[in-house]
């Protein structure tokens, strides 16, 4: 019979197994995925290389800017990197996104060369995806036209992916798009490149579904990189919608042990998961990275 880590571990304890051993057990059965921040997350500090020294020892392996920059901040950040060793393993480029469901082809038209911008600061950064914030649905933007010009604009930027190797990320955000996994599956399919998936945000989906369900859906080829929070659905139906996320890490409604069965099945080999919370000091970001690691453990 098959034992989870949860029963293993506390039996062993009983058995008077040390645990110096145990930690060896823990590190050897911990996931291989790497842990990023948002840059805005990182609230101490007065410049990057101080950011990226916080993070370093706050336990972060990597951070995500919000592009596209000016020439001197991608100086700075390779500076930073440099000197760290905490490196970018992508960025966001959330108006480009946004701008690429437009039906005013001068929008349209701008966030497609903001976005392609994006793709080439990542790779002179050593980053490896640009998530994108998918166009917006609401009364004034229909849905399928949104669809079909996000369609057209990612089209258009993939020449650039495919030069750079830098991959387009689209992420499951609230903007009435992308309700359904199967929708999410047939976006990227019928852009049919190995440079276009998705950057799938596990708290996002608990207003609509259960985020292991969407996994399964997309697969693991198309899902490149990973983003966290929890949710919380009793504060979302007291308070709102928005008021789920006021809750840490572990602590909502989200199985995390099945999230992370989800990914293991379909064979996620992304290597990256970002925590998408409320930043602050170092010792809030120490508890946000071990939260993270918990979850890595499940």
């Amino acid at each position: 019979m098959l034992i989870s880590r949860r029963r293993f571990i506390p039996s062993v304890l009983a058995a008077g197994v040390s645990s110096s051993w145990l930690g060896q057990v823990q590190a050897a059965t911990r996931r291989p995925i790497k842990i990023a921040a948002k840059l805005g997350m990182i609230k101490d500090g007065k410049t990057m290389l101080e950011k990226f020294e916080i993070a370093k020892q706050a336990g972060f392996d990597g951070l995500e800017p919000g592009g596209p920059f000016k020439d001197e901040e991608v100086a700075e950040m390779l500076e930073a990197i440099q000197k760290t060793g905490v490196v970018v393993p992508g960025t966001v480029c959330p108006k480009g996104g946004r701008q690429m469901g437009s039906s005013d082809e001068k929008l349209r038209q701008e966030g497609v060369e903001l976005f392609k911008q994006s793709l080439q600061q990542t790779k002179a950064l050593g980053g490896t995806t640009v998530l994108m914030y998918p166009g917006i649905v609401d009364e004034g933007h229909r849905y399928a036209e949104v669809y079909e010009n996000l369609l057209r604009s990612t089209r258009e930027v993939l020449p650039v992916a495919e030069e750079t190797g830098v991959k387009i990320a689209l992420e499951n955000v609230w903007n009435n798009i992308f309700l359904s996994p199967l929708d999410a599956v047939r976006f990227v399919d019928e852009i049919g490149s190995p440079y276009c998936g998705w950057f799938f945000d596990i708290g996002n989906i608990a207003r609509f579904g259960w985020p292991e369900h969407w996994v399964r859906a997309l697969g693991g080829k198309r899902i490149f990189k990973l983003d966290i929070k929890d949710y919380s659905t009793e504060k979302h139906l007291k308070q709102g919608p928005w008021a789920g996320f006021d809750c840490e890490i572990g602590d909502g409604d989200i199985n995390f042990a099945a999230v992370m069965k989800a990914l293991d099945e379909v064979g996620y080999t992304g290597g990256w998961i970002s925590a998408e919370v409320k930043g602050g000091d170092l010792t809030r970001l120490k508890d946000i990275v071990s939260r993270i690691q918990r979850v890595l453990e499940a």
